[in-house]
């Protein structure tokens, strides 16, 4: 067992991702399929280079992610009204309802995981976990710094 709270932090979260990729499968979506449609899902149209930039991977993967979606009806492609040469992913029906049922899947795979915690121990990681959230207000670039400070 790692023996500080990062490499714990980051087990517990390879743990959470494992559960939910296999809750995805009988879904018939990878895990990075699953992310591209519900960051698609957040929008109500979105260009594809904010897909790929919102995933973190290069424009020409995230043509082939949207590829995927859109051959699943779980998505559609439909011009830019502001930019002809553009073109925007939208959830459809299927995608938004697809979009509940991994919903519903995260959730339950979750509350399954930390079930094994009492209600306080539950309520006290939140807190834990927001604190650090709402207090990092570290600068991306200090981590990636080279020479003396």
């Amino acid at each position: 067992m790692p023996d500080n709270e990062s490499e714990l932090l980051m087990q517990v979260a390879r743990t959470l991702r494992r559960r939910w990729a296999a809750a995805y499968a009988p879904i018939g979506l990878t895990p990075h399929q699953a992310r591209a449609l519900r960051v698609a899902g957040e929008h109500d149209g979105l260009r594809l280079s904010a897909v790929a930039e919102a995933l973190r991977i290069s424009p020409r993967s995230a043509t082939e992610v949207v590829d995927v979606l859109e051959r699943a009806d779980l998505v559609t492609r439909r011009p830019d009204p502001t930019d002809r040469r553009a073109t925007l992913v939208a959830v459809t029906a299927l995608g938004a309802r697809t979009l509940d049922t991994l919903s519903d899947a995260r959730t339950k795979e979750a509350d399954d995981f930390f079930a094994r915690l009492t209600e306080d121990e539950r309520t006290a990681l939140r807190g834990i976990l927001g604190k650090l959230v709402q207090e990092d207000t570290a600068p991306a670039s200090r981590s990636n710094a080279v020479g003396p400070q």
